[in-house]
């Protein structure tokens, strides 16, 4: 402490250094600003001349900002905002869900809106046609308000928001009466209390703890928190002692999250979420009946930082976990939002949410340091999650809705596995069963009600799209489904929806593998055939490839080709896959022929051509008898768990059950791995079936 230079009778503890001088906070201005200083950057006089300028620069833009009213139709919201606030800045405020899967970057052209009104600076893109702009369409990311404006959200917008729901009602036709009895993690309790009186005195909340005593809660472990108890004198007293009460159910205790006046609250809703590493899937749920309002999936916008979980921990490593954490739940926030808005709900009625993805996905999405998972010995930093809070996350729900995280067995098998098995069921029971999850991370279990082994093999993207040039989810317009002429070598396909082709799913993929080989087209090692070269087979920028769409045919006005680098990457993704099969099984003393049941889950496992796929050597030459189907199991599973209590549980206990064996310290997967990398197989009398077939 020093005494100011200006005001001697003021103690000050600014002190310049270059001067050996006090300043009291009145005096606070550098007095040589324009010479070089070697204190200046630690200089706290210097840090306060230059926010003071900051301070005063900002007071007059605020001064010289208006505000305007931005209205949306057709659902008639309005919001007022600042001048130049985008047109998606302005939804968000007036909660109208628009779909920008970019996060309002420009760069994905979905959040079309179409201008009745107003005036608006618009940024040129692209992405919009001509007879688009013509009709009024901008992108609500790159416009910005600059006066009062009305604007329509587009028919394909509207016809977008039935068919989230309309998934929504397919799922719960295929999911009914899969979970019995509803137990919530969150539960609200209505209660009528007994006003105090000068004989009945006890505390307010006494009062309400004796209340949720006479419905059955445990009170004696019962724990409040101190916001809920300032809120609570008012609270109770504002309609008559009626009051609805929010209580979260931990293993060891009860937690009151909230108290709020009534008791004839909104519906409750839930969230199950299966994050995948490629695609991310959300159902929107009645918690009181298990019906499905909403379904709805979308890119994991963290591919944008690597198609698999070790390129995401690298990216992690390298930008911060926080911000793939913000990457994944971008996408999620993006699609609660579809699902809401198609059901009419509000985000605040989410009240439960269950959440099942690998490891990683886990670790990223709750902002943890995955780092160590792809450093030996592989150790996450947690397996068995707490029940955590919404808002901690940052989910579009509730701030304290209850979050269940699907426990995850190892680095390389996370929740879910552990999800899909739960909806498999296979663990109850005696017969033997193997099961792969088909996706960038091909997991498999073998075992029954007796025991469970399972491992991981690194099948990468290809089966859902990523590292193939036309490679695509199965979204409208993908193709699902493909032969091959024998004499013309012309393919016939079959696309999601019908619609014109715009690229090549996973079922699809393995079709045309299929067919390449069966035509001669390509060899057992993948290579194409120069004596098959024509129309459709020929050399794409200085490799071999196969035309599965020309131009004209697709609304890219672009040809949709098969190269030999996207074969090799299929070959490898299904020598992986083979590799995992039978490695597994040789670490547990079986063979294929001792397997009675083979489950398929994974995005597009329900779609998958056994046939071609054993063809190819993705899937073993056995009895066609004991393939079962089960689509995403891992969005059911968490369905299941948000629902039920029991399958809650049940979680742990698969979790806990599950040996996990290492591939990487295993040395029969390598030469497991290699000898899969022909069509089929090396070693054709593993595939009998297939031998001799044209």
């Amino acid at each position: 402490m020093g005494q100011c230079v200006c005001h001697p009778e003021i103690d000050s503890r600014f002190l310049c250094m270059k001067h050996n001088l006090y300043l009291c906070e009145e005096c606070l201005t550098c007095r040589d600003p324009e010479i070089f200083c070697k204190y200046r950057p630690s200089c706290p006089i210097w840090f306060m001349t230059k926010r003071k300028e900051g301070w005063e620069a900002e007071a007059q833009a605020a001064a010289q900002v208006t505000d305007c009213r931005v209205t949306f139709q057709p659902e008639n919201k309005a919001v007022t905002v600042p001048v130049g606030s985008t047109l998606l800045q302005a939804a968000n405020a007036a909660e109208v869900y628009i779909n920008a899967s970019c996060n309002g970057k420009g760069s994905c052209g979905k959040c079309k809106l179409v201008v009745e009104s107003g005036m608006l600076e618009k940024i040129a893109t692209p992405l919009l046609s001509d007879a688009e702009k013509a009709k009024g369409y901008l992108l609500a990311c790159q416009s910005k308000v600059a006066s009062d404006a009305v604007v329509r959200i587009p028919p394909e917008a509207i016809e977008q928001r039935m068919k989230v729901a309309g998934m929504g009602e397919a799922a719960t036709a295929r999911l009914k009466g899969l979970v019995q009895e509803i137990e919530p993690m969150l539960i609200e309790r209505h209660l009528t209390l007994s006003p105090p009186t000068l004989e009945d005195s006890v505390s307010d909340l006494d009062r309400l703890r004796l209340g949720m005593k006479a419905q059955g809660c445990r009170v004696e472990c019962l724990n409040v928190g101190l916001g809920v108890i300032r809120q609570l004198a008012e609270v109770v007293r504002q309609d008559n002692w009626n009051v609805t009460v929010s209580v979260i159910q931990h293993s060891c205790a009860n937690e009151i999250l909230a108290v709020r006046p009534g008791n004839n609250g909104a519906r409750s809703l839930g969230l199950a979420i299966d994050v995948g590493t490629t695609t991310i899937v959300v159902y929107l749920v009645d918690m009181a009946d298990g019906t499905i309002l909403g379904a709805a999936s979308g890119h994991n916008r963290q591919a944008a930082c690597g198609d698999d979980v070790i390129n995401r921990i690298v990216c992690a490593e390298k930008d911060g976990v926080k911000k793939l954490s913000r990457m994944a739940l971008a996408t999620i926030n993006s699609l609660i939002g579809q699902t809401l808005d198609s059901a009419g709900a509000d985000a605040d009625q989410i009240k439960n949410v269950a959440v099942s993805g690998n490891t990683t996905m886990a670790h990223l999405l709750l902002r943890i340091e995955p780092r160590y998972i792809r450093r030996e010995p592989y150790i996450p930093t947690i397996s068995d999650f707490p029940l955590l809070k919404a808002g901690e996350i940052g989910l579009k729900a509730s701030p304290f809705a209850a979050v269940f995280i699907m426990p995850a067995p190892a680095s390389y098998v996370g929740g879910d596995i552990v999800a899909g098995l739960l909806y498999a069921g296979f663990h109850r029971h005696e017969p033997l069963t193997l099961f792969i999850d088909v996706g960038t991370n091909g997991e498999i279990v073998v075992g029954n009600q007796e025991w469970l082994m399972t491992a991981a093999c690194s099948a990468g993207p290809a089966f859902e799209g990523g590292g193939i040039r036309w490679g695509m989810r199965a979204e409208e317009g993908a193709i699902e489904q493909v032969t091959i002429d024998r004499q013309t070598l012309a393919p016939q396909w079959v696309s999601v929806g019908g619609a014109a082709p715009r690229g090549i799913c996973g079922s699809g993929m393995i079709d045309l593998l299929s067919e390449l080989l069966q035509t001669g087209i390509i060899d057992r090692s993948g290579k194409f055939v120069p004596d098959r070269a024509g129309r459709h087979v020929k050399q794409v920028n200085d490799e071999w490839a196969y035309v599965l769409a020309f131009a004209d045919q697709t609304p890219m006005e672009e040809e949709i080709v098969f190269t030999a680098s996207d074969i090799k990457n299929l070959m490898y993704s299904k020598g992986a896959v083979y590799a995992g099969f039978t490695t597994l099984l040789k670490v547990s003393g079986l063979d294929f022929s001792m397997v009675e049941k083979f489950i398929i889950t994974g995005g597009f496992g329900q779609y998958i051509n056994i046939e071609k796929a054993i063809r190819i050597g993705l899937l073993p030459d056995i009895d066609r008898d004991k393939f079962v189907y089960l689509g995403n199991s891992s969005i059911v599973g968490a369905y299941m768990a948000l629902l039920s209590e029991a399958h809650r549980r049940e979680a742990g206990q698969i979790c806990n059950r599950m040996t996990y064996i290492d591939f990487s310290s295993n040395p029969n997967y390598m030469d497991e791995f290699t000898s899969a990398l022909f069509l089929p197989h090396t070693n054709l009398e593993k595939f009998p079936s297939v031998v001799g077939r044209k």
